[in-house]
């Protein structure tokens, strides 16, 4: 063990001075966030590669990379309560079909209840924001009714949410009379896109305060580390990080805001956009609200995994149940709040979800559940329970969309793109739990 007191005063504090080691240990960087990242920039450069060159693919482009990011949100959102699902020893099979049962709910009150059972005409600004009420309160409902027949009926998971994959998929059938709902309150559709977006000013204006947050956090944390004598990284080991931090935020947006509206769009909105001609007016999309929502969500799911008693009492229920129920946590009661959670997220998916489409189908959210699962695990999330992050989940879903993006690009067949899918699957588990011997991890 290293000394580390003082031979003056006598101080028996850790010295603030981290012991010297090599450049990725120095950084602290996580090594499976790295090598997430390291596999994703892997296949975006294979995808572009095979899309027609390294330097003239179609894989890196603005308005690629602008796709991938919304048709990466909704599956996302709902990976980041996987976490919290499968952490505690759960599955939830019923996701994509919460999500259909929120969206038909979300159309119906939009383009039906609302206006034929209380006179809102079609319009009224107060529709949109009500039905995602309504849909959040009935996603949210739903899940504490499986966390209450898991928890308290103590019905494994598994056979309530695939109950709930086939009740809640023709629950959304029976809302609709199988018809398609749309189309969608247009303020309401802002939530799902190219439709939607903050604009370039607005973007950079974001981008620039959340790298001032992001340094202000890492300084913020060297100094409580400082201050209460733990070691900490080198003054440039935390130059890196940040300066990493920042052209990471400040080139996603700078991506985003290069991918500009069409002419056609251009010469229809040619007086709103404050242009006189349209050979000249060169306008950039920007920061979509669905990446914004599911920024704050995955900010918001990390504090409450990290810093709240529910994220710490989902944890250790996860790692060890019989030990957390002996010290007093009434798991049955989290079980149920879990699930509530995972309803919830499944809400907002299908706002974001229905959004992009500009209608509700019967279709939406089809398969989702699996994809879901899948990219929690992809993001490292232990099926055995206890470990697992949110950034994790995100990423994985990320890398998931990636795959199926880049191989429609390629025009690969519907089948051998689910076969890669489910390989990769296979083969991430695989690596994490090589991953885990190593480091003697359960």
């Amino acid at each position: 063990m290293t000394d580390t007191s003082t031979e003056t005063g006598g101080d028996t504090r850790p010295s603030p001075t981290a012991p010297k080691r090599s450049f990725i240990n120095s950084l602290e960087i996580d090594l499976r966030l790295l090598g997430m990242i390291g596999a994703f920039a892997v296949i975006c450069v294979i995808f572009q590669v095979m899309t027609g060159g390294l330097f003239d693919g179609r894989f890196l482009t603005p308005r690629n990379i602008f796709t991938l990011t919304i048709q990466t949100v909704s599956v996302a959102i709902m990976a980041t309560g996987m976490v919290f699902v499968i952490v505690t020893r759960h599955i939830d099979l019923s996701v994509g079909s919460v999500l259909a049962t929120c969206s038909a709910m979300m159309a119906m009150t939009q383009t039906a209840f609302l206006p034929d059972l209380f006179g809102l005409p079609l319009g009224h600004p107060a529709i949109p924001w009500l039905s995602i009420a309504a849909g959040l309160l009935v996603g949210t409902a739903i899940g504490a009714f499986h966390g209450w027949l898991i928890g308290y009926l103590t019905i494994p998971a598994f056979i309530v949410t695939l109950g709930g994959l086939l009740v809640w998929r023709n629950v959304a059938w029976f809302l609709t009379r199988g018809q398609t709902i749309g189309p969608l309150d247009d303020t309401f559709q802002r939530f799902g896109g190219t439709g939607g977006t903050l604009g370039e000013t607005w973007s950079w204006i974001l981008g620039f305060v959340a790298v001032a947050v992001a340094l202000w956090g890492i300084w913020s944390a060297r100094r409580n580390k400082i201050g209460h004598g733990f070691p900490v990284k080198p003054a440039w080991a935390e130059a890196v990080v940040g300066g990493i931090v920042a052209v990471g935020i400040l080139g996603f947006v700078a991506i985003l805001n290069a991918y500009t509206l069409p002419r056609g769009v251009v010469q229809r909105e040619l007086e709103n956009l404050g242009c006189t001609e349209v050979e000249t007016c060169i306008v950039g999309y920007g920061l979509p609200i669905s990446v914004l929502v599911l920024i704050v969500v995955g900010i918001g799911m990390t504090v409450i995994a990290q810093r709240t008693r529910f994220g710490r009492y989902v944890f250790a229920s996860g790692g060890n149940p019989e030990a957390a129920e002996l010290s007093g946590i009434n798991t049955r009661l989290l079980t149920v709040k879990i699930f509530a959670l995972m309803g919830f997220l499944c809400a907002l998916s299908a706002v974001v979800a229905s959004a992009r489409q500009t209608f509700h189908s019967n279709d939406i959210g089809t398969l989702d559940e699996l994809r879901v699962i899948a990219a929690a695990v992809i993001g490292g999330t232990a099926l055995s329970g206890g470990i697992g992050t949110i950034y994790g989940a995100i990423l994985g879903a990320l890398i998931m969309q990636s795959l199926q993006s880049g191989m429609v690009m390629m025009n690969v067949d519907a089948p051998l793109q689910n076969i890669v899918v489910g390989i990769v699957l296979v083969a991430a588990v695989f690596v994490d739990i090589v991953y885990r011997k190593r480091l003697g991890v359960r």
